[in-house]
């Protein structure tokens, strides 16, 4: 679904814990990490396609967040030619995002990642609220900031100011047979994130950003 100037309905998701630091996911079989996003289908508003989200991307239901702002307008960036399907270049401009600030008021274990047949993430941390840009794919990193800066705002930061160093370890999908993943390190930020809607199999920014349904 596009709208009359090429951009698809997007929604993005920050979700904060007591500490004001930010769930931060790993794509799955990639060493890319995004915030949960995913694109608003017909008939739903944004905040609809936020809850869907949220509850098909990480598990998590209504009950356990609460909205603690959104942004104004929306956000908007273009993709690049090259990561654009050949039969809708000239159609497809690129993605617009309402962005939702969350509080989550469960537990880190109600945090499910195979909800679905199709996860888009095998592991997750607590990262900082300043997620560092420069993980984040070139064409994207304007909306992260803005997002990241306007809704910062809506925070009450603790005495240390919002750069703690308080850190968590990454949480792995359960392997199969018991098996956990080798030695449970976590993949350095150095990868550049997907665009929106991935598919469970490894895929390009094209094909995530154009998923029809997402």
């Amino acid at each position: 679904m596009l709208d009359r100037e090429g951009f698809r309905p997007n929604v993005g998701i920050i979700l904060l814990n007591a500490n004001n630091e930010v769930w931060w996911g790993k794509r799955v079989r990639e060493h890319s990490w995004q915030f949960p996003q995913g694109g608003i289908k017909y008939g739903e508003t944004p905040e609809q396609a936020m809850y869907r989200e949220l509850e098909e991307e990480i598990g998590l239901r209504q009950e356990h967040v609460k909205i603690v702002g959104r942004t104004r307008d929306w956000l908007r960036y273009e993709v690049p030619d090259h990561f654009i399907k050949r039969e809708i270049r000239g159609h497809y401009r690129g993605q617009k995002q309402i962005w939702f600030l969350l509080r989550m008021v469960a537990r880190d274990n109600d945090v499910n990642l195979r909800l679905t047949d199709h996860p888009e993430f095998d592991a997750w941390r607590w990262h900082d609220y300043w997620v560092p840009l420069d993980v984040v794919i070139e064409f994207k990193r304007d909306v992260y900031q803005r997002a990241l800066q306007e809704l910062s705002r809506f925070i009450t930061w603790p005495a240390k100011g919002p750069h703690g160093e308080r850190r968590h370890s990454a949480r792995y999908l359960r392997q199969p047979h018991g098996r956990s993943q080798a030695g449970g390190k976590v993949a350095q930020q150095q990868a550049a994130l997907e665009v929106a809607g991935a598919s469970a199999a490894p895929a390009t920014p094209d094909s995530l950003a154009l998923a029809p349904d997402e």
